[in-house]
């Protein structure tokens, strides 16, 4: 009995999941030609992105000093064009930087 009620609830997952996808493709059949709407889908990606790693940042680490540390370091990387690599490379070296030198007590 419990197996048909995992595989009832990966159905409606599954439904739902795809009108999700599937109604805007049908029901905007046209170009759009308001330009707030084609801004304001421009950035729901981005806005979405930001909502889900900002949280994971800050909980992550071991303190908030630490997890502070990295967000700042990747902000002003990516602030000033750094790619993707570097500024998650730097970002993961400050944290675990700042751990550490929290751990021996250079850091409080």
């Amino acid at each position: 009995m419990e197996i048909m009620r995992v595989l009832a609830y990966v159905l409606v997952m599954a439904v739902v999941t795809y009108l999700i996808r599937m109604l805007p493709m049908a029901l905007c059949t046209g170009r759009l030609k308001s330009r707030f709407i084609q801004s304001f889908l421009f950035y729901v990606p981005y806005a979405v992105l930001g909502a889900m790693t900002f949280p994971a940042i800050f909980s992550s680490t071991g303190s908030g000093l630490s997890a502070a540390a990295g967000c700042v370091v990747a902000l002003a990387l990516a602030y000033f064009g750094r790619g993707l690599l570097t500024v998650a490379l730097c970002s993961c070296l400050t944290v675990y930087l700042a751990e550490w030198a929290m751990s021996i007590g250079l850091l409080h």
